[in-house]
């Protein structure tokens, strides 16, 4: 089974996932927790050990959009911005508790000039991510939303045990009720 996030399987993750094991201090979310908030600078980049987390961004009217979805095994972070002390432009929060190994941004900031392998890491993810967001954006005009909803049931099976029925129709950019359609389909 492919990864849902496509990320993951570069070597660039491998990379981080060492970093992470060898140096990552374990931190522990509960269900609603912010890893990190629209607006401010994100202080670390995690290895998700267990729990599921959704980066959200809002409307000028309130209204909650899910722009993206992590599993266990998977990294969270405002990756590249929080590097460069950008503030983040979404949330993340966690969705399930999770525990999740972080390595301090700052402190990855003041090693990377002096790391050739840890500057490599990073323009390599920097990719491997933009990649992964374009693909999605080319898939919000290129697929419809059964042939979107198809290839991320066929990528996490258990989704709907993992996520809401609202958050994962966000995600894809449909109704609630649309997604039901199209579950009730297959």
């Amino acid at each position: 089974m492919k990864n849902f996030n496509t990320y993951i399987d570069t070597p660039a993750a491998a990379f981080w996932r060492q970093l992470c094991l060898e140096e990552g201090t374990l931190r522990h979310y509960e269900r609603g927790d912010y890893f990190f908030r629209e607006g401010e600078v994100a202080k670390y980049l995690g290895m998700i050990q267990s729990g599921t987390l959704k980066y959200t961004a809002y409307s000028d009217d309130g209204t909650e959009y899910i722009l993206g979805l992590e599993f266990a095994g998977g990294f969270v972070s405002d990756f590249p911005f929080s590097f460069r002390g950008i503030k983040a432009r979404t949330s993340v929060i966690a969705t399930s508790p999770c525990d999740i190994l972080c390595l301090s941004v700052s402190g990855i900031r003041s090693r990377i000039a002096d790391d050739p392998e840890l500057l490599n890491a990073m323009l390599e993810s920097t990719e491997a991510v933009f990649s992964t967001v374009y693909d999605r954006y080319k898939d919000l005009y290129t697929k419809s939303p059964q042939q979107r909803y198809s290839e991320l049931i066929s990528t996490h099976p258990d989704i709907f045990s993992l996520f809401s029925l609202r958050d994962i129709a966000s995600f894809l950019r449909i109704t609630p009720t649309h997604l039901s359609r199209l579950r009730h389909k297959v």
